[in-house]
């Protein structure tokens, strides 16, 4: 489902992620990103602390030529967001593109912070999905002025002209059914044991 971001050769490309969702993207945006020749592909994962942080085996470190690992307490790598680090990179050198997925407050912030150093930035826009067809239009989110689905146009938008605050709206209207959700499966899952 969706439309697969164009992958070529960008030059040094980051790709930066601080969910799970996001870190699965990483992992396998790297590992193509690296097969094309004149990338130099840069991995950043921040986590909250140690113990979220995934096994050695399965960080981007084994997809990218550089790989920073943070966490939010400092108890592994780097303490901080991969906003702390991107800022850095961003001031000490040249960053030809970056892809980031993860919480949307930041990949808000993120994508405002590549704006100011004019670097493009895809950002992964993770609306709700229904039915991943188009046909419910729960992933609804503005791109340029324009509605997009995120399941059939996206996931992955210009993250500079997505209209952030209607798509940060639109996920708060869904809160209430998530919990009650969640609420249901682990009580199924605590009858189950």
């Amino acid at each position: 489902m969706g439309t697969a971001p164009t992958l070529k050769k960008f030059g040094t490309v980051v790709f930066a992620s601080d969910l799970v969702c996001g870190h699965a993207e990483n992992n396998a945006m790297c590992r193509e990103l690296k097969k094309i020749e004149g990338n130099h592909v840069i991995s950043i994962q921040s986590f909250t602390t140690k113990k979220d942080v995934y096994p050695e085996k399965e960080r981007s470190k084994n997809y990218a030529d550089e790989y920073i690992l943070a966490t939010g307490d400092g108890s592994v790598g780097r303490k901080g967001h991969m906003l702390d680090v991107l800022q850095e990179m961003l001031e000490e050198r040249k960053i030809d593109m970056v892809f980031v997925g993860g919480d949307i407050p930041a990949l808000q912030k993120l994508s405002e912070l590549t704006k100011k150093y004019n670097v493009p930035v895809m950002t992964t826009v993770r609306q709700i999905m229904v039915d991943a067809t188009g046909m419910c239009g729960s992933c609804r989110v503005f791109v340029d002025g324009e509605q997009k689905l995120a399941c059939i146009d996206g996931p992955m938008f210009d993250g500079q002209k997505v209209d952030w605050e209607a798509a940060i709206s639109r996920l708060a209207m869904f809160k209430n059914k998530e919990a009650e959700a969640m609420e249901c499966y682990n009580k199924e899952i605590k009858e189950l044991r």
